[in-house]
């Protein structure tokens, strides 16, 4: 009993190291011993016997030389790193997200695969920058957010020409009567980010930012061409958050005139 719970002890020890990423396998000191070198992060030994048996179970794979955890491998990760809700864990990538409150900003677990907009923003361009900025993701969070607390729940079919504090987006049960004052507040805030940014570009921020629509689905449904919903995206974000966070404005400069001594005419 005592091998097979060290044995289990160093798997889940391999798998945990693995889950930063693949490792070389080296030979070690110690018989029946090697050691994994993750580089930067260091390196562990693991037995033979614990590699086996993850190779066995279909856990870890090797390929010119590196080892490196398999899809199975990466969800046991999950589940270990999230022993609360393990089987709900391996199917998201949960993280932290910055979300504006009443009465400031909160960090909260997300689950970043959920929102196409956390996709894009891990996205990067030629040169090594990413594909969205700070503020453009904070301001299309900060839309889903208001979106989620105002209870917009709009029909199929929803005449988005109508404004959202009317109540007209939403079902007859989600009307002005049933909202409570922080929720209302949240739909003015939604109506007025969408009047800001206009009506070519507010379509867009509702289906990617609030009913989480890839952008591949964006194009299909709009008939736009392919690759063209992340730069009318990108520019539907931009204008949100010159709404959400203006910028000052540059203060004009004096016009200062110059002149010789004495150039001032005398008064007599």
């Amino acid at each position: 009993m005592n091998d097979i719970g060290d044995t289990a002890r160093q798997k889940l020890r391999v798998v945990r190291f693995l889950s930063a990423g693949a490792a070389h396998a080296r030979p070690a000191a110690g018989r029946g011993t090697v050691l994994l070198d993750g580089g930067e992060r260091g390196t562990i030994s693991a037995s033979l016997g614990a590699l086996s048996a993850l190779a066995r179970e279909g856990l870890v794979a090797e390929a010119g030389g590196l080892l490196s955890l398999s899809q199975e491998g990466r969800a046991l990760a999950m589940r270990d790193r999230h022993p609360q809700e393990p089987f709900r864990a391996q199917h998201l990538e949960l993280g932290t997200r910055m979300v504006a409150m009443e009465g400031g900003e909160q960090v909260v677990p997300a689950n970043l695969a959920e929102s196409p907009l956390a996709q894009l923003a891990r996205r990067r361009v030629r040169g090594g920058q990413p594909f969205l900025e700070e503020g453009e993701f904070r301001a299309g969070e900060r839309l889903r957010a208001d979106y989620t607390r105002g209870q917009i729940m709009p029909r199929l079919g929803a005449n988005w020409s109508e404004a959202v504090a009317s109540g007209q987006r939403g079902s007859s049960e989600n009307g002005i009567a049933d909202l409570t004052d922080a929720a209302l507040a949240a739909r003015r805030r939604v109506d007025d980010a969408l009047t800001a940014v206009g009506p070519e570009l507010a379509g867009v921020l509702i289906d990617v930012c609030c009913f989480l629509k890839g952008l591949e689905k964006v194009e299909m449904e709009r008939a736009w061409p392919a690759r063209s919903a992340k730069v009318v995206l990108k520019a539907a974000l931009g204008a949100l958050c010159r709404h959400y966070e203006p910028q000052p404005r540059a203060r004009r400069r004096t016009i200062l005139h110059w002149g010789a001594e004495g150039y001032r005419p005398s008064l007599r």
